[in-house]
């Protein structure tokens, strides 16, 4: 730490000045133009309450929607990098027709505004497909169910089941796209003499992405792959506009009901600050040990 400090020059001394004062200045705007009255003392128990029936501490509405994005981003994450995969995989492949869908499902996606996609997706696709598959009626008998903790550990609130699931998809099929880029200029950084040498031994098409290609192009892609994960969960946010409780749903529910604005939305972007940069650090970290790995 004392090391860094020595690193600053009076230009980064100078520039945390005026931030701070910028904040300050802020700050002071909201206390005395806006005559706004700071109650931060609600905010501990919208994170985390004691819940007297139990006797025990047990989440509360923010915290509840940190750990529903979480869900979220997991799973979308998962399913994106499969659909990101073969999306990839297609981009490069020798058949023109299968290209060209591949490139007009990416050059879609990453050339319109994310909420658009959103509602694109969500009531053409998600809504249909959730009530065609029966996924609400199915989830509403597991919420009945006396042993439907391990659900409930995984999804959260099965009765909302089918809002969860179909902001996973839409979030899946949206970063599907730029995962699908990443994975394709992975395949492409393979040297085509290793390619050439696999077909010289016999082995199929399928078979050379499996053991040779693409153990490589992934290995090259994972920090920009890390870089889309913590992307994905700033991008979660927007799927609050189709009611999935997540961490900025469950902050406008807040807001709504305590007219604390400025407490609750410095604690949400605090909660996903804190997820982003810390994801930021470990997967930097990985990255750093596995090129020491290497060398």
């Amino acid at each position: 730490m004392v090391k860094h400090l020595q690193k600053l020059h009076w230009l980064d001394y100078l520039i945390l000045i005026v931030v701070a004062s910028f904040i300050t200045f802020v700050w002071m705007r909201i206390d005395g133009t806006l005559n706004y009255k700071w109650n931060w003392g609600i905010i501990p128990n919208y994170i985390i309450r004691y819940d007297e029936s139990t006797g025990q501490w047990v989440a509360n509405l923010l915290l509840k929607g940190l750990i529903a994005s979480v869900r979220v981003c997991i799973f979308a994450s998962i399913l994106a990098l499969v659909f990101g995969t073969i999306l990839g995989i297609g981009r490069c492949a020798n058949n023109l027709t299968v290209r060209l869908l591949a490139r007009t499902y990416v050059e879609f996606l990453r050339n319109i505004p994310p909420v658009v996609v959103l509602f694109i997706f969500y009531f053409f696709l998600s809504e249909q497909l959730v009530a065609a598959l029966g996924i609400e009626k199915w989830a509403r008998a597991i919420a009945k169910q006396d042993n439907a903790h391990i659900w409930e550990f995984f999804f959260g609130d099965m009765r909302r089941f089918p809002s969860l699931i179909s902001g996973i998809i839409v979030l899946a099929l949206f970063e599907s796209a730029f995962v699908g880029e990443i994975v394709r200029a992975g395949i492409q950084s393979v040297d085509r003499g290793q390619r050439e040498a696999a077909q010289t031994i016999g082995l199929s098409r399928l078979d050379e992405m499996r053991f040779i290609v693409l153990p490589q192009a992934f290995k090259r892609v994972l920090p920009p792959l890390a870089n889309e994960f913590i992307t994905l969960i700033k991008y979660s946010s927007i799927i609050s506009l189709v009611s999935v409780q997540e961490l900025t749903y469950s902050t406008v529910e807040l807001v709504s009901s305590t007219r604390a604005i400025f407490e609750a939305w410095i604690t949400t972007a605090a909660m996903y600050f804190v997820i982003c940069f810390g994801l930021s650090l470990l997967f930097r970290r990985l990255e750093t040990r596995g090129r020491a790995v290497d060398t």
